[in-house]
């Protein structure tokens, strides 16, 4: 009897152990295949879908959906699609950042979203189905505070941005059978999904949309986010501008003077490209010329002015245009007052005028200690 009780002690003993080692390795194994990878959390509505995005992005080691941006302590999925723990559906993203840069997956983010809903996302409602960025350090705040200014100087979207970024502070794993739904359940992800709205509205907003970015890993140690200024293909740029724009802009065509909409602008702010939403000209650098066309002593930003030669009309002339979005401006002329002793004149019709009061909100927050 002894020797059977010992012999009972001896099998329980190996299992327990061999059951710890086998833990033990598991465990040594998981650290392993995370070590060297960064994380990233995003909230960007149903977190199957989010999931299911970035998990197709080369470099993304793994996609965990779960809960954040609350102060209930481990919530249920109940608790949170209730609208009462203050949490919303997110995912942590773990990724290799010798692959893909954190530029990068901002760039998947902003793709797989609607940034101008404060009220959810698509059909799911709410705020535990709201939009936002939780950095995990300052580079990634700067990182993403910049790609959100970019993304709302850009002409994607007409409403603001009002995606959130905030810094993370705890992330809770959603239940079991939440993780990999688009793989497990993939009937059913399918039906939700197309449902949804989310892929309709995706491929509405980005079709034709060409926003380059800079997801090299040197631009994200240099804190560079997404460049805004580019230029649509020709048939978004025909939706997005009146006739009369277009044929300033395309055709190289000008507007009447003294009929157009800021030649006798007082107000302060700024003048952007009306196609690429680039920096051109500043109010405090405008003047009353008496020609009828808003007139400029210097650009705002010189870089996104070009200069070229123009011997149209037989005349030799300076055409100024816009540096990404190759827009047709106006002429530059050495007949303006001090200190520059230059006049651009300008088609309002290649403009679009930022009030002050709006630089911050729409992006232009560094023009601001002009005024």
């Amino acid at each position: 009897m002894k020797s059977t009780l010992i012999i009972l002690v001896m099998i329980i003993t190996s299992i327990f152990v061999f059951g710890y080692t086998s833990f033990a390795d598991k465990k040594e194994t998981m650290d392993d295949d995370m070590a060297g990878l960064s994380v990233a959390t995003f909230a960007g509505g149903c977190f199957w879908c989010t999931e299911s995005d970035f998990e197709k992005v080369d470099g993304v080691k793994d996609a965990v959906s779960g809960y954040t941006g609350g102060k209930e302590k481990n919530p249920t999925y109940r608790e949170v699609s209730g609208g009462s723990t203050g949490h919303t559906e997110a995912i942590q993203v773990y990724y290799d950042p010798m692959v893909v840069t954190y530029n990068k997956l901002l760039d998947v983010f902003w793709r797989h979203i609607n940034p101008t809903d404060p009220g959810g996302q698509f059909v799911d409602r709410g705020l535990q189905y709201r939009s936002e960025i939780f950095y995990h350090d300052e580079v990634q705040k700067n990182l993403a505070t910049a790609s959100k200014k970019a993304l709302a100087a850009s002409m994607v979207f007409d409403k603001p941005i009002v995606t959130s970024i905030t810094k993370f502070e705890i992330f809770y794993p959603a239940e079991a059978y939440h993780q990999d739904y688009h793989k497990k359940s993939s009937l059913r992800y399918k039906f939700y999904r197309a449902g949804s709205g989310r892929d309709k509205f995706l491929e509405k907003t980005w079709k034709n949309q060409k926003i380059h970015t800079n997801a090299s890993m040197a631009d994200d140690q240099k804190s560079m986010s997404m460049v805004p200024w580019s230029k649509p293909d020709e048939m978004e740029i025909k939706k997005k501008l009146t006739p009369l724009q277009f044929r300033v802009t395309q055709k190289d065509g000008t507007e009447r003077p003294f009929k157009n909409k800021y030649w006798d602008n007082k107000k302060e702010g700024i003048y952007v490209d009306i196609v690429s939403g680039e920096p051109l000209f500043s109010s405090t650098d405008k003047y009353v010329s008496g020609t009828g066309w808003p007139s400029f002593v210097r650009p705002l930003e010189p870089d996104h002015v070009i200069e070229k030669s123009d011997n149209s009309l037989f005349m030799v002339r300076t055409e100024v245009r816009s540096k990404y979005a190759d827009s047709h401006l106006g002429h530059l002329f050495e007949d303006g007052p001090k200190p520059t002793g230059l006049r651009y004149c300008i088609n309002s019709a290649s403009l679009r005028f930022v009030l002050r009061e709006n630089l911050e909100k729409e992006g232009y927050e560094k023009y601001l200690e002009k005024f």
